[in-house]
């Protein structure tokens, strides 16, 4: 009986002193953490303030421009990947090699970079006047940061209105309640973006389809083939590979694909 209680009271013992050191530090971080609130609403964020500009307008401080800076650097992968012509060049190149028969030759890393510089090609022009017109500027100190975002936002909405469907772009506009634009400029980015990537999605499919199909006949004559010779139990990719190899590498694939692509931008 008295090992029974010495035990159960080691045991309560231990409950107890648990319970007051999770009271304590809970007591402590809530003191850490509510010390400094009358700090703070005396003299407020230091970083978060406006600065009066010499035109009697006002800019934020450094702290927060460089916040900002950093977020839209975060932003680059998705702005690139919506707003350029990223996502119709990586589409054509994944179709183009399912339909080669070759899943993973080239490999992810090779089709992106392709993608990659191709997208800078085709983007030149628009990324030359963002430059001209909005980043130079704001170096040079003569205008504003969100003056510069605003003069950069405009190379883009020209491109993108230029390879934009004019039935998905009614059709983002509808399901937003907007009402008509009057011109290229009052088209709201909430509906230029998803009208944009869903016009290349239809164009990109469009293309691979029709790259699709010289490889998709290879592979049904060698499929008759192997059939009419009663070798049904040979795989007709086998075969076929070599053949779509062959006939890519002689009309220079390559050149024929990455030229499409490329010049499917610039047709009015």
């Amino acid at each position: 009986m008295k090992v029974t209680e010495k035990s159960g009271r080691t045991v309560r013992t231990h409950s107890i002193s648990r319970a007051k050191f999770s009271c304590l530090l809970a007591g402590g971080l809530l003191a850490v953490l509510l010390l400094p609130l009358p700090a703070y609403s005396q003299s407020g964020l230091p970083g978060i303030v406006l600065d009066s500009t010499e035109g009697g307008g006002q800019t934020w401080s450094l702290n927060i421009q460089a916040l900002i800076l950093m977020t839209t650097l975060a932003l680059l992968p998705t702005i690139l990947l919506l707003m350029t012509s990223f996502t119709r060049i990586t589409i054509v190149l994944g179709i183009l090699r399912t339909a080669m028969g070759t899943p993973t030759t080239p490999s992810n890393q090779v089709l992106i970079g392709l993608a990659l510089f191709l997208t800078l090609f085709v983007m030149r022009p628009v990324f030359e006047e963002v430059h001209e017109t909005a980043v130079k500027p704001f170096m040079a100190e003569q205008i504003s940061a969100e003056t510069a975002i605003q003069v950069a936002a405009e190379p883009f909405r020209k491109f993108m209105t230029q390879q934009t469907r004019d039935n998905d772009l009614q059709l983002f506009l509808n399901i937003s309640n907007s009402p008509p634009p009057a011109g290229v400029d009052d088209i709201s980015y909430w509906v230029l973006l998803p009208a944009f990537v869903t016009s290349e999605l239809k164009t990109a499919f469009q293309i691979g389809f029709l790259f699709f199909i010289p490889f998709l006949i290879i592979d049904l004559v060698v499929a008759s083939v192997l059939m009419s010779m009663g070798m049904m139990m040979l795989s007709p990719l086998i075969i076929s590979l070599p053949f779509k190899l062959m006939l890519f590498v002689l009309v220079d694939g390559w050149n024929l694909v990455l030229g499409t692509l490329a010049g499917s931008f610039f047709i009015s």
